[in-house]
């Protein structure tokens, strides 16, 4: 006769989780199961997506843990089960269970005291109270280094890690983090622990734009998450950052892949919507590849699942060219925004919009305070976002060299970050800047490298918006002949030699060699005198 009970252990043991939780809901059926095995029975609900179930037998527990006379164990379940609807967003029921594991371990020196601290630091940080939350999580490390529980002192190290990113400390935020996550590569805590504390350090990092980490903790993570197939919990939150990452480093198709993979990986527990945020992803490559009614009908469905679908959507009405619907989306959402790391993300698309609708004077503003953000919490990424937005303000307000001397260090953060797209996209300013200050050659290696990747990515937009500069272009200048060679074109006219242009313009004589053979060239004609004749019966003097 097979002992389901034995056999849901040790597929538990194996992390086999739907069979664990399979085995263990047979043997409930044929004798009521015992406080530790209903706890196995709720972990295999949790990690396999039953939702319901988790918190159903979890209650179950709970009320085991009182009959057998121990109020700890049973306090731990009340908190898990409070957790669980915090984590829902259930706050009211969630209180209430916190509030009965404070009762019954009222009194009592015991390891679940610094559990409970727990979600009282992550109320104050929700708050933006990051002493506060410090102080909670400090005390939780205090307690758990006591009791030696490694899961308690991980946690509690990774909350105060973020509370001191909140206030600015990024770096030493970062380091408290990547201690633990020590304990979680390692193996040493509970799963879902693990994978609260994978997804929460992966968020964080990637709110402050700590991309090289977030992609080594995502790595780890989908290595966790490969190692239990059966496993639903945590898998959607993974591909999701995979996706994003992918994003990042112009892995478009593969971005798209993971972003599918996670709705499917949420739908299979049954009980949960696709996530939002993978719509959005979707969307958002969509958007970037110039697959507009493909991101736009994305972008509904993130937001009719209670995301909202900005920047992307109105950096999809400016694709359009509905400058104005663009402009009122972003001051709605800036305006409401007050966290400064949201704000971050919401600003270089403001200033980009602005841009395109003449407002320079706000987009002046909005350079100013994502500069400020990037000084404060000074991560590469954040100071390409600011670089760039700096360059494509002073571009638009004509000063050339202002917009070089920030584009060049954007466009050099995002080669070492490996953004290829935001990469060519700095290029593309820096071309346009070289060619507003005459240096016509520089321009032409910019924009041509920037036009090679906009088409190696499938950035359709952005390739369109190069060919139309080109174009303009030529139409005002139907010699083919650039700037400077025009403006070396009429040193040659006044008779000037070479050496004497080269002097006058501060170039090199070789430089002046390669302008006049390539005017020669592009005028066909064969002397400098009929270079001359040219430039007057076309009145390019």
């Amino acid at each position: 006769m097979v002992d389901e009970r034995e056999q849901g252990r040790e597929a538990y043991r194996r992390r086999a989780w739907d069979a664990a939780y399979q085995s263990l809901s047979l043997a409930d059926l044929a004798a009521p199961l015992g406080a530790e095995d209903l706890e196995r029975l709720a972990t295999s609900a949790y990690l396999t997506g039953r939702d319901a179930d988790f918190h159903r037998i979890a209650d179950r527990a709970h009320h085991a843990h009182l009959q057998a006379g121990s109020p700890e164990r049973a306090a731990r379940s009340a908190f898990w089960l409070g957790l669980g609807l915090l984590l829902r967003g259930e706050s009211a029921q969630a209180s209430g269970w916190l509030a009965r594991a404070r009762r019954l371990i009222e009194g009592r020196d015991c390891v679940e005291q610094g559990y409970l601290l727990l979600p009282v630091a992550e109320q104050a940080l929700a708050r933006g109270e990051g002493e506060a939350a410090r102080a909670s999580a400090a005390s939780a490390v205090e307690i758990g280094t006591r009791f030696a529980d490694a899961d308690l002192v991980a946690c509690a190290r990774h909350v105060q890690g973020r509370a001191l990113m909140q206030s600015g400390q990024v770096q030493p935020g970062l380091a408290l983090l990547d201690e633990a996550m020590l304990a979680v590569v390692a193996g040493e805590l509970s799963p879902i622990i693990t994978g609260l504390i994978y997804c929460s350090v992966i968020e964080a990092c990637q709110q402050v734009y700590a991309s090289s980490r977030a992609r080594e903790w995502t790595s780890a993570l989908d290595r966790w998450c490969g190692q239990q197939p059966e496993m639903v919990a945590f898998t959607g939150a993974c591909l999701v950052n995979r996706a994003e990452i992918l994003q990042l480093h112009g892995a478009w198709p593969e971005a798209m892949e993971e972003a599918s993979r996670a709705r499917e990986r949420f739908s299979r527990g049954g009980e949960r919507e696709p996530p939002a945020a993978a719509l959005y992803r979707q969307a958002e490559v969509h958007r970037l590849r110039g697959e507009f009614s493909a991101a736009e009908e994305a972008y509904r469905k993130a937001s009719r699942s209670g995301w909202e679908p900005q920047p992307g959507l109105a950096l999809l009405r400016m694709a359009e060219g509905r400058i104005a619907a663009a402009a009122a989306a972003m001051r709605r959402v800036v305006g409401a925004a007050t966290d400064r790391m949201h704000r971050a993300r919401l600003l270089p698309a403001h200033v980009e919009i602005m841009l395109a609708g003449g407002d320079v004077e706000e987009a002046q503003h909005a350079c100013r305070e994502l500069e400020e953000i990037a000084e404060l919490f000074d991560t590469d990424v954040l100071r390409a976002l600011a670089g760039h937005a700096r360059g494509a303000v002073e571009l638009a307000g004509g000063d050339a060299r202002a917009a070089l001397g920030a584009l060049r260090p954007a466009f050099e953060r995002w080669r070492q970050v490996e953004a290829p797209y935001e990469a060519a996209r700095a290029r593309m300013l820096m071309g346009l800047a070289c060619r507003a200050l005459g240096d016509d050659e520089a321009s032409s290696l910019d924009l041509d490298a920037a036009g090679a990747e906009f088409e190696r990515l499938g950035a359709a937009p952005d390739l369109a918006r190069l060919h139309a500069l080109g174009e303009r272009e030529a139409s005002v200048r139907p010699h083919a002949l650039t700037a400077r060679e025009l403006q070396v074109l009429r040193q040659v006219a006044a008779g000037r030699t070479n050496k004497a242009i080269a002097t006058e313009l501060s170039l090199s004589e070789r430089t002046i060699d390669r302008h006049v053979s390539n005017i020669l060239r592009k005028l066909d004609v064969p002397s400098r005198a009929a270079a001359t004749a040219y430039a007057y019966g076309h009145q390019l003097l």
